[in-house]
């Protein structure tokens, strides 16, 4: 519709165009009009002038049209490739994670009875790789399996640091079915293992997670490594802010500060049922 109604627009400046530059620029330097006295009357004028410029528009239109069909052939090319790619990445991921999870399946049934410390750290390794693979790729996530995913990311760390881990981790409010932005919340408890140094006595983190009226709050706080490059953390913090933006609008707070060997953060967004 707009392009069609550009059409007699661009024919008027067309002919004002060319009115101008014939009958007004050139009638001052040569003393002579290209047009006669009665066809520079304007209806004819303007009528005379649409004739030229029409062949021009047409052109112009078929040309758009061809260089836009084939534009939009190479695009389904290449999402048909896309797609290829994609459906031959899923088939691999049904291979990978069903092995993974049958290995780590059989690994638990025979420590189940000889270390139950053992088994039940298998046991949350598979809850926390299965969450990954099959949840986070989703828009959203229920709030109650966020949270339980990072504790199960909490007490592998747990282990890791072979229990000197000085870490409060502190929720308060009731959750259930609410949902939230996937992924949203362990970019925070990551950063706190990744840049922290939770197992230093004297470097104590402090991750809290609070619901009330109809809001999430996380704020995180943890003493920096010596010597690290926290701006390391801006890519994903980048590409967070984007999501949050995207799903969220205006309806959500992030902030992140560093002040001397200090590093918090802190994130409000909205839940939705």
């Amino acid at each position: 519709m707009l392009y069609f109604l550009s059409i007699p627009v661009s024919l008027l400046i067309f002919a004002g165009v060319r009115y101008f530059l014939q009958e007004v620029v050139m009638f001052q330097i040569i003393g002579m009009h290209n047009y006669g006295e009665e066809s520079r009357e304007l209806t004819y004028y303007v009528r005379d002038n649409f004739f030229f410029g029409l062949p021009a528009v047409i052109l112009s239109a078929l040309s758009y049209l061809f260089w836009q069909f084939h534009s939009t052939q190479k695009q389904n090319q290449e999402l048909l490739l896309e797609n290829k790619k994609a459906e031959f990445q899923m088939l691999k991921s049904q291979v990978s994670p069903h092995f993974l999870f049958n290995t780590l399946n059989s690994f638990y049934s025979q420590l189940i009875l000889k270390d139950d410390e053992m088994a039940s750290d298998i046991l949350v390794l598979s809850d926390l790789l299965r969450y990954v693979i099959t949840e986070t790729e989703k828009d959203e996530a229920i709030l109650s399996k966020e949270i339980q995913f990072i504790q199960n990311y909490i007490h592998l760390q747990k282990k890791r640091f072979e229990d000197q881990l000085y870490l409060d981790f502190i929720i308060e409010g009731n959750y259930s079915t609410e949902k939230i932005l996937s992924s949203a919340l362990i970019h925070f408890v990551e950063n706190v293992f990744k840049h922290g140094k939770p197992n230093n006595p004297d470097g104590k983190a402090v991750i809290s997670i609070v619901i009330k009226d109809g809001f999430l709050e996380m704020s995180t706080f943890n003493y920096k490594v010596e010597g690290e490059n926290y701006s390391s953390t801006g890519i994903g913090f980048e590409n967070l802010t984007k999501r949050l933006e995207y799903t969220y609008k205006g309806q959500f707070v992030l902030e992140k500060i560093t002040e001397n060997n200090i590093f918090k953060t802190y994130l409000k967004i909205p839940l939705n049922k």
